[in-house]
């Protein structure tokens, strides 16, 4: 059964939703999720709940689905992302090739890019994520 993904009004609905998507590893309903959340609500929404699977999942379905589509809206995501509490314990404990991920979608920003950030920018969000 396909979750219903709605924009979340707050962090108890996100999470719910965050959850449900990480339980059934459903990277095209996160996708979804990512897609119709604004960015700049990323830290609050995410609140202090930011994990390795939560992580993981947002890179992959950006990764997947959403950087061909709008390279500029995962680069706002990443961007938002980095500011979120526990955004550094979280980027501390990922494995090496978690970290390979993670480069993985910043090269394809790198192919990708559009107007609505400079390769300047890439390059000092990549080191905030210590790539």
């Amino acid at each position: 059964e396909k979750l219903r993904i709605s924009e979340p009004s707050n962090a108890c609905d996100f999470g719910q939703m965050i959850n449900a998507v990480n339980a059934n590893k459903d990277k095209a309903a996160c996708a979804d999720l990512l897609t119709i959340t604004d960015p700049k609500k990323l830290p609050v929404l995410l609140s202090n709940k930011l994990e390795g699977e939560f992580f993981l999942i947002f890179i992959q379905s950006l990764e997947y689905y959403v950087v061909q589509k709008d390279p500029g809206l995962v680069y706002q995501h990443l961007f938002y992302l980095s500011k979120a509490e526990r955004f550094k314990v979280v980027l501390a404990l990922l494995s090496k090739n978690e970290k390979q991920q993670v480069q993985q979608l910043f090269d394809l920003l790198s192919e990708n890019q559009n107007h609505q950030y400079s390769s300047e920018d890439l390059e000092s969000l990549k080191k905030v994520y210590e790539l």
